[in-house]
């Protein structure tokens, strides 16, 4: 277990973003939160520092909570491979799918009961009066020892899917005991709940992003682009020129790092593009992004840009090598034509905010943003997407059928479907006007459901309601 520093960030513009009403429940929800603490501490605790959607929404709103006087620390749970091969295992059951094949059996349960041991000594600052949210299935098994020694706990289960089967059943099964010992748990959406919670408190609580974040601050478009081509993303421009982000402490760097990419040649400045980033997740299926992508003919003049972290950057994701190696091998196997318009990214992770930074610049230039996942807890990178109102075209499944209103706000597709996936793609590139308008309906969408002042309302309230 390590513990991750929390810097304070200037909350004023939370009373703001989101509109005055928001603004005026976020300072109830405050005064509610500082009386029922106490002056006690809240403590978060997940299975990654960085990568992926769960350490992206604390390193962005905790700081918040820092600057308006309340005590907030991070923790972060350490395991071995094996830990994380099972909890991979356990997260692609949650969302209904066998991932390795893997059995979830008692020497399973004794590896991962072993590793939470091993990690408990780590969270010896915590006090009772303190409220700890911990974050999905790997460090779950903390939850009663916490309990136990006075704590309130909140569990966060991150994914789900509508429609249990018997797979993501074995996985409750697996991780019931331990949530059952929650004073609340939390899900992403009402679909998502266990049928058997046992008596803990039941929230439904969406997260969100920042709009005060490098990831979702405005780039005017010539910094956009000059952010892309330093980062290798677009062609042309001087590698002795570099651009400067704006980091959340008010400092300026340099962009330093470039993109390892597979690729022919470099995406034209001025070439149509389509763009999905996320992990190298199975669940969120590149491969089929690819695929629809080269076999619809309206999109011979687009280029596609797949986009993700460094495999070895994900602690807790065992399976990304694999998933890229794949796509890789697809890529191999495409015309040479074709592959000139493909092109397969690994985003640079060193720095987290120069990450962001790269991620921003990419998602605004797209034409397009895709988020084919089969599978969605709740789908971030589609909120970012929507919040820079971009045109959207995503799967039909999880959260994201809460963000997108077909039609109105972005499109939804069967994401098996790869046919309708490409013609969404090809309508959106074809008609910039509608493109536009999703865009902006995205936008406004976002305003009123997604941003941090509405997710820490809501946390808010629960520490009010267990206090």
């Amino acid at each position: 277990m390590f513990e991750v520093t929390v810097h304070p960030r200037d909350a004023r513009p939370l009373r703001t973003i989101a509109g005055e009403e928001v603004g005026r429940a976020y300072e109830r929800a405050l005064a509610d939160g500082r009386r029922a603490l106490g002056g006690g501490t809240i403590w978060h605790v997940n299975s990654t520092s960085e990568g992926g959607g769960v350490a992206e929404l604390l390193s962005s709103s905790l700081g918040y909570l820092l600057d308006e006087g309340i005590p907030t620390r991070w923790l972060v749970l350490e395991g071995d491979p094996e830990f994380f091969r099972i909890t991979k295992r356990i997260h692609n059951r949650l969302h209904g799918v066998l991932g390795d094949g893997g059995a979830l059996g008692q020497a399973e349960r004794g590896h991962y009961d072993e590793v939470i041991r091993q990690n408990l000594d780590g969270t010896g600052s915590i006090a009772a009066g303190d409220v700890v949210v911990v974050h999905d299935p790997q460090p779950l098994g903390l939850v009663p020892k916490l309990r136990a020694e006075g704590a309130a706990v909140v569990w966060t289960c991150h994914v789900g899917v509508d429609r249990p089967n018997d797979l993501v059943r074995s996985a409750w099964a697996f991780l019931l005991p331990d949530a059952a010992a929650a004073d609340a748990i939390t899900f992403t959406r009402q679909a998502y709940v266990w049928d058997d919670v046992g008596g803990s408190t039941v929230r439904i609580i969406p997260p969100c992003i920042d709009a005060a974040s490098p990831k979702n601050v405005e780039l005017a478009p010539d910094d956009r682009d000059a952010i892309l081509r330093a980062a290798g993303l677009l062609a042309g421009g001087s590698s002795t020129n570099r651009p400067t982000f704006r980091r959340q402490d008010g400092s300026t760097t340099p962009i330093a790092r470039r993109a390892d990419v597979v690729e022919v040649v470099a995406v034209p400045p001025d070439a149509p593009l389509v763009t999905q980033v996320s992990r190298w997740d199975a669940l969120k299926d590149p491969a089929g992004v690819l695929r629809g992508f080269v076999e619809e003919p309206g999109l011979n003049d687009a280029h596609l840009v797949l986009a993700g972290p460094s495999p070895t950057s994900v602690a807790d994701d065992p399976e990304a090598e694999e998933v890229l190696r794949d796509l890789r091998e697809m890529w191999d196997s495409l015309a040479e034509p074709v592959r000139r318009r493909v092109h397969l990214a690994n985003i640079p992770t060193d720095d987290v905010q120069e990450n962001a930074t790269i991620v921003n610049a990419l998602q605004r230039r797209a034409d397009v943003v895709t988020q084919k996942s089969l599978a969605e807890g709740f789908g971030l990178t589609v909120t970012e997407a929507m919040w820079k109102a971009r045109a959207v075209v995503a799967g039909r499944v999880g959260g994201i059928q809460d963000q997108i209103s077909d039609g109105t706000d972005g499109i939804l597709v069967d994401p098996r479907d790869l046919t309708a996936f490409g013609n969404a793609v090809d309508t959106l590139l074809a008609d910039p006007s509608l493109a536009s308008a999703l865009g902006a309906a995205a936008q406004d969408r976002v305003r009123e459901r997604y941003l941090t002042p509405h997710y820490l309302c809501s946390y808010l309230a629960l520490f009010a309601d267990l206090g």
